[in-house]
């Protein structure tokens, strides 16, 4: 059976929603306050996917 490394989801998920964050910022009729936030969310999460990564890449 095939296991997901942990922090991929997180990361993969971050991805998506640092991309709607940045596709909503291009419009402007969405507040920026709150393409911002959603864009700097999926940051987050894409920074705490990649410290699961690298702190458990040997688990396997």
């Amino acid at each position: 059976m095939n296991r997901v490394r942990e922090g991929m989801i997180p990361a993969v998920l971050g991805t998506a929603v640092t991309a709607a964050g940045y596709a909503m910022k291009q419009n402007r009729k969405i507040d920026k306050m709150v393409s911002n936030t959603i864009f700097g969310f999926g940051l987050a999460h894409i920074v705490l996917g990649a410290i699961d990564l690298v702190e458990h890449r040997n688990e396997f």
